[in-house]
């Protein structure tokens, strides 16, 4: 699973641009994100989805709070390094005011006896 992330700072800055710089920014990024799914179309599992806001559960209740999730996906590769690596020079931080993407393992559960 590979979560897109972004910092608070990032997208300040993003909404400050002026509309016209923002929608053609937009463009280009949707753009050669299309064109990363293409490129590496036989390793998607599920295109995911840009995320909204957040609710926090705990044993306090139920909480508005705030991270730097932006997006998922799913991908399948060889080892973990080789999907790691589909993520290098990603729209979502070379076009877009993107941090990082963090890519971790979908683990097998464990099986119940």
């Amino acid at each position: 699973m590979a979560v897109f992330l972004g910092s608070p700072e990032a997208m300040q800055k993003y909404r400050e641009m002026d509309e016209e710089m923002r929608k053609k920014n937009d463009k280009t990024g949707m753009e050669a994100w299309m064109e990363w799914g293409k490129k590496h179309g036989a390793a998607i599992v599920d295109w995911g989805s840009p995320l909204g806001k957040t609710k926090a559960v705990s044993k306090q209740g139920i909480a508005d709070v705030s991270n730097e999730m932006g997006a998922w996906t799913i991908v399948e590769a060889e080892s973990h390094e080789a999907a790691a690596e589909l993520f290098l020079n990603h729209p979502h931080f070379t076009i877009f005011p993107g941090d990082r993407v963090e890519v971790m393992e979908c683990l097998p559960m464990p099986k119940m006896e």
